[in-house]
Parts: C-alpha cells; structure tokens; sequence
C-alpha cells in the first residue's frame, strides 16, 4: 500500500467522510483575500489582519510544509431540530445543534498526527483554528469547489460538511483539483436574507446573519434586524437553497444531531436564561462560546419580528435587564411587537 493510499485508509478508520491530497504552495486565491481584507469585509474578525502571508501558504506555518492532507466530515443533522407537537418557532445554524465540532475532529487528527509521524512526518492540524485559506487547498486537492456563497460544496456530501486538514513534511502525490459545478445556479445569492453575498464568490461579512449573530460583538445594526428574521445563532439560507444538498445524508454522529434539551425550548425560556443557566444548558456547544448578552441579544432581535403581545411581559423585563446589549435589543422588540399590534 503506497503512503497515500495508508494516509487515505487512516481516515476513513477515524471517520471522515473523505481525504485527498493538496501540494503546499501559495494559497490560489491569496490575492482577493489581500484585498478581502484591505476592504474591511472581515468586520470585527481582527485575528484575520495578523500575519496574512502566513494565513496564505503553509510553507510560512510549518517550516519543511510539502503537502495539505484535507479531510471532510459530514455533519448534516437532518432537516428539523424539534420534536414532534413542538412548535418551533426559531432557527439555529445545523452545525450548532449540539456539541461543538471542535472537540471531536481535534481529537482525530491528533491520532491522525501520531500515525503520520510513524511515516516521517511532522504536522500541524487545524479545523478552521489556524492561519489557513482551507477552502482553497480543499479545492486545490478535488475535496470539492468553492461555490457562489462561498461556502465548499461536495458532490457526495454536499454543503453539510466539516473542512480539517494537517499540514505535513510528508512528500505525497496530489489529488487533481475540483472542477466547479455551480453554472448558471445563484439560488444561494438570492436566499441571503441581507445580500451579504454581493457578487459570485464574493462575501461581505459585516452584512453577514452568522457574523452579526456571533462574530460581531456590538449591537445588531437596526438595517439588519427586521431581515434576521428569527435566525438565533447562525444561518444556513445559503445551503439550504444549494441544490446539492438533495443529495445530503444524515451524519452517522450522534453528537450533530439535535440536543433535545435546548430545542425543547421557546425563545421567551432562552430569555429567562441567567449565566449559570445558560452556561448550563449549552455546555460543550459552541453557542456557548458568544456568552449569555449576545445570545439573549439575537435571541431578542428574533422576539421583536415574531413575537406577540404574549411575549411582552418577559420582554419588558429583560429590557430592564443591567446589560445594555440585553437591555437595548429587548426594549426595541417591545416597539417592534406594539407596532405590530397597532397596526392591526
């Protein structure tokens, strides 16, 4: 067995979904993410700015860097979150329905890393921690192309999926890169609530749904409030509109699948939450990582475009709430909630 088709083995026994082989070079679209972030479309995300050159070829992060080992792991949870007779009434991005991926692909690829070394490699692994431009070499190596919203697109897996990769020493013959299959297709660029996608490729942060939800730490500009709709944590309009995903399965890790525990709940529960208890319930999800005000922040942007006069009282209170992010987004929900009941 040559050392790709051991490495490729590998893989498949740790439970990814597919594997293939990118040569270490310059990112191929290192220029348009130079001038990405010279326009600021990055927003708040500033650990983008540090070091671009090396964020752009592997060579800079592991000295001695031959290749990029690039790994999909399929995480689609299915279509529906809620159990049935619940009433729903909020959306979370699918990737955030239960524990936080992280944890579990970290802990493979540093098998994945101990078995290299047993070839002569050294490695450095990521998924989406580190300094690299992971959907180019992801193309580069055929995991797949980078479609219209900017999203990786698999034609077995779809959109639902995880990008990793280990950079290595090892000297490995290259997969041929993916052809791109989106044609004519802009159904992504038109399901973009707030037309974050400005052209093919071509992504605005700032206007984003899941970077105002969780990158974005401030309040919600009032310009994108009324088009978050009743998104909570994330957005995944662009892959549902992906004609790809019928093709999509239901990812065989249990920890993807909805939490019973946090989708039981109705958005007026989540604004009842204190610290503690929203320490607790999202525990080792990575809703955690945004902290109870921002959380109860989207959480009341949500209440305001479909909440009704039944969610005032609770509403009123958190807009007494001492966190002025909680405080400000509440008492603007209330307003949203009084018009609409004026008006009818």
């Amino acid at each position: 067995m040559s050392s790709v088709d051991q490495i490729k083995a590998w893989a498949a026994e740790l439970g990814f979904d597919d594997c293939r082989i990118a040569p270490a070079k310059e990112a191929t679209h290192a220029a348009l993410f130079h001038d990405w972030i010279g326009e600021g479309k990055h927003g708040e995300m500033a650990w983008m700015e540090r070091n671009p050159q090396r964020r752009c070829d592997p060579r800079e992060v592991l000295p001695g860097c031959q290749s990029v080992i690039c790994l999909a792991l399929n995480y689609y949870p299915g279509r529906s979150p809620y159990a049935d007779g619940h009433e729903g009434g909020y959306r979370i991005a699918r990737y955030a329905w239960n524990e936080d991926y992280h944890d579990l692909i970290e802990k493979r690829l540093k098998e994945f890393d101990v078995k290299l070394q047993a070839l002569g490699g050294v490695q450095r692994f990521y998924v989406d921690t580190g300094p690299v431009l992971e959907r180019d070499f992801a193309s580069d190596a055929g995991l797949g192309w980078n479609g219209k919203s900017t999203v990786q697109i698999h034609r077995r897996l779809g959109a639902w999926f995880f990008l990793a990769e280990l950079l290595t020493t090892l000297d490995l013959s290259p997969d041929g890169p993916s052809m791109d299959h989106c044609g004519k297709c802009t159904a992504c660029i038109t399901a973009c609530p707030t037309q974050a996608i400005t052209a093919p490729r071509r992504l605005d942060a700032r206007r984003c749904v899941s970077y105002l939800t969780i990158e974005h730490k401030g309040p919600i500009p009032e310009e994108f409030r009324v088009a978050m709709g009743d998104r909570i944590y994330g957005c995944d309009d662009c892959l549902d509109a992906c004609p790809w995903n019928r093709f999509a399965h239901e990812s065989r890790e249990i920890t993807f699948h909805a939490r019973e525990a946090v989708f039981g709940k109705s958005l007026t529960d989540f604004l009842e939450l204190d610290d503690e208890g929203f320490r607790t319930l999202f525990a080792k999800s990575p809703i955690k990582r945004i902290k109870r005000p921002r959380f109860l922040r989207n959480v009341c942007v949500a209440l305001g475009n479909t909440g009704t006069a039944d969610d005032l009282p609770v509403l009123q209170r958190a807009a007494a709430d001492t966190d002025p992010l909680i405080a400000e987004h509440a008492a603007w929900a209330v307003g949203q909630i009084g018009a609409r009941l004026g008006a009818r």
